[in-house]
């Protein structure tokens, strides 16, 4: 995209990534907000869109600066989706447009959409039952993945057996309406989701592997390019979906 000025908000490995996909992409990296350099209201902004892989805690602050100075943004940290409320309604109120997901691979959006649907189909067969795991290498602060969350929800949506999400280890038998969703840290796996439909005659396995970070790094910058010009308060697959629909 001509003349496209996008800023980095937060500057750690994924930061680092963006701008090198950026830079392959002839996108403007013209501002990087870090420890060192934070985002703050006074500062002179010189950005189309904002990106955020920051920290929880620093999201609806981070925010709050970029909207009241009328440019867009992508958030990509995760961890503060119980105020989600709170960030539509700073879209809303200062007419700007957010776009955020627990996963901005493009080919992750694609197993959201398989799995919406095999999830239907088991559930329209009523022999299968469904449960999601994930692997993440030993550095990665939450647990089970926004990402692991996102697929329950999808699933939950789906499959009329499933109304609640288990995260803990029961040590004990489960409910049926549970859906279980576990996780595995160690290692340096950049990420492996696996939704499992499993009956007494066969076992399904959906599985998303990634490789590195230039997947990730490459949707959040898809999603820069797709939220510019556009107002209001997005998920990810909300926006491609828009985007895949006029194709």
């Amino acid at each position: 995209m001509e003349n496209f000025k996008i800023a980095l908000i937060g500057y750690g490995n994924m930061g680092k990534e963006l701008k090198r996909l950026a830079t392959l992409r002839n996108m403007n990296v013209t501002q990087i907000f870090d420890e060192d350099s934070p985002i703050f209201e006074a500062k002179k902004f010189d950005f189309d869109v904002a990106l955020d892989f920051s920290i929880p805690s620093a999201v609806l602050p981070n925010a709050e600066i970029v909207a009241k100075a009328k440019k867009n943004l992508v958030v990509g940290t995760t961890g503060w989706y119980d105020k989600s409320d709170t960030m539509k309604q700073i879209a809303l109120d200062n007419n700007i447009g957010i776009v955020w997901g627990a996963n901005f691979s493009l080919g992750m959006q694609i197993f959201f959409r398989l799995t919406a649907l095999a999830a239907e189909l088991a559930d329209s067969v009523g022999e299968y039952d469904i449960f999601v795991h994930e692997i993440h290498h030993r550095r990665k602060k939450d647990s089970p993945s926004g990402t692991a969350h996102n697929l329950g929800n999808i699933i939950l949506e789906n499959f009329d057996e499933k109304s609640k999400i288990l995260v803990n280890t029961p040590h004990a038998e489960i409910h049926q309406n549970h859906l279980h969703v576990t996780s595995t840290r160690g290692g340096h796996v950049p990420g492996t989701h696996t939704v499992y439909l499993d009956s007494e005659v066969d076992t399904l396995e959906l599985t998303h592997r990634a490789r590195n970070r230039s997947g990730f790094a490459g949707g959040a910058l898809k999603a820069a390019e797709l939220i510019h010009g556009i107002k209001g308060y997005f998920s990810f697959e909300e926006l491609l979906g828009m985007f895949w629909e006029k194709k």
